[in-house]
């Protein structure tokens, strides 16, 4: 503090003050204490060595500084009988979940076992059910409308259009629902706390906050209300940055792809290639956000310091209603978006261009409009038509990639012998990077306009193409 001493008194500014807001990078305050370069260079170099003994960026330490502060002057003057149970249990349950060394692999133990019980235990029990049942109904349907000796096109719009359309994606709620169970039990347990506290020191080197990670987290429920949660971060480059990084983090609606396309292709690893393809998708946020810290969103993030709760118990309460909001909100789209680009989809693979029905769905109106862009695909493992069709429906809504694939393919057999091993990851690692559904850019636009929206969509496909290419060309050159 002796260094600016006299510049704060002849500024007449509190000189402990002066040299915090010195250390936090406040420029005001910078101009009012009118250093010369060389002082300037010597504080930097002062901060820089503080941030090295501590381990700690300059904001971060100051925070960390004031608390320290503030623990020591309320031991000293507070008085307490003695500590509650529950802050007790926590302060134990912390030191391994937040501790230094033990918080990122907790973290990764957690979600692990998240994924293994959802997609290798419970989820794929009632999805098998789930299954059963729809196959029964869909047989019951038929053989009535047989013996009832309905219109072919009727009977093939109900039983290959609609039945096949929205049954294919309604026999993922199982899953998703058990995955929104177990993420339900850990925000209200007070864990997900921590998990923005744990991964505040991370983001920050990627240029955010960690107040980032909540949106982030709300990403991989639905994009849509994690773009509008950012509205709650302060800082207008975090908020921007952030909105960019969201559709890298999996949605749920991609779960019926990966849970469809990991059964068919990779049936014993089904849990670890979940579990992979949400660490491909962090990753190339991370990738992504290192390049964007160094170009379009230079800057440092905003402080981040939050106060963590006590452990507590679960509320039943709460864990159905978010429960009860997941499968509303999916059935939703399965009986509206969804039910309608079954419909479109059957009605553009029944016919041709002059509305008579084609004897080969490779004469459809379908197959002529997907067949111009399908050589996009070609390089990348996935030339089909068909499977085109399902990735252009899926900008409606990424579950209608599934239906989509139902009415065309038919059959799971079908899809396996159109694609390879190779192709199958690459299609999935594309499916999971490709642009998120029109949902999520319309808020994309509403927060940021119609530059940004445009820009996240030509980013998304550059880089799903990109990633999609890198797996199929290592796939292929494994598999030779």
């Amino acid at each position: 503090m002796h260094l600016i001493e006299d510049h704060a008194r002849d500024a007449k500014i509190p000189v402990r003050f002066a040299a915090t807001k010195l250390v936090e990078g406040d420029e005001m305050i910078k101009s009012a204490l009118n250093l010369d370069q060389n002082e300037l260079e010597f504080v930097e170099h002062i901060i820089v060595q503080m941030e090295q003994e501590r381990g700690l960026d300059r904001s971060a330490a100051i925070a960390d500084m004031r608390f320290s502060f503030i623990t020591k002057l309320v031991d000293e003057c507070v008085v307490k009988p003695k500590e509650s149970k529950e802050r007790e249990r926590s302060r134990k349950i912390d030191k391994i979940l937040t501790g230094k060394y033990t918080a990122l692999p907790s973290f990764a133990i957690i979600m692990a076992l998240v994924f293994w019980l959802t997609f290798g235990v419970i989820g794929k029990v009632l999805q098998e059910l789930m299954e059963k049942g729809i196959d029964y109904f869909t047989g019951v349907v038929d053989s009535g409308l047989t013996a009832w000796h309905t219109n072919e096109v009727l009977h093939s719009l109900i039983t290959k259009g609609i039945i096949t359309g929205v049954g294919s994606v309604i026999v993922f709620l199982p899953i998703i629902v058990t995955l929104f169970f177990f993420l339900s039990l850990l925000e209200d347990t007070g864990y997900m706390a921590r998990v923005a506290f744990v991964m505040d020191k991370l983001l920050r080197r990627l240029g955010l906050s960690g107040r980032s990670i909540v949106p982030m987290l709300i990403g991989f429920g639905c994009s849509v209300p994690g773009v509008m949660s950012c509205r709650t971060l302060p800082s207008e480059r975090d908020r921007k940055m952030t909105i960019m990084l969201i559709p890298f983090m999996s949605c749920s609606a991609k779960l019926p792809i990966y849970a469809m396309f990991s059964t068919a292709f990779f049936p014993k690893y089904s849990a670890l290639v979940m579990i992979l393809l949400y660490v491909i998708g962090i990753i190339t946020g991370i990738i992504t956000a290192l390049i964007s810290k160094s170009t379009a969103f230079k800057g440092e993030a905003v402080p981040f310091v939050m106060e963590l709760p006590n452990y507590r118990m679960p509320s039943a309460k709460n864990t159905l209603q978010l429960l009860w909001d997941k499968s509303k909100d999916f059935l939703t789209r399965a009986f509206t978006v969804i039910f309608i680009a079954s419909i479109v989809i059957w009605f553009l693979t029944t016919f041709n261009f002059h509305l008579n029905i084609a004897s080969d769905s490779k004469d459809s109106m379908l197959s002529v409009i997907a067949g111009f862009i399908s050589s996009i695909f070609a390089p990348i493992g996935f030339g089909d038509w068909r499977i085109t069709s399902a990735l252009i429906t899926g900008f409606m809504a990424k579950e209608s990639v599934v239906s989509t694939l139902s009415v065309l393919f038919g059959s799971t057999d079908a899809l396996r012998s159109a694609l390879s091993i190779e192709s199958a990851a690459s299609l999935l690692v594309f499916c999971l990077l490709y642009t998120p559904c029109v949902a999520t850019i319309a808020a994309v636009k509403r927060e940021l306009g119609r530059k940004w929206s445009v820009g996240m969509i030509l980013l998304q496909c550059s880089v799903a193409w990109l990633g999609a290419g890198t797996v199929y060309m290592i796939g292929s050159l494994i598999l030779r």
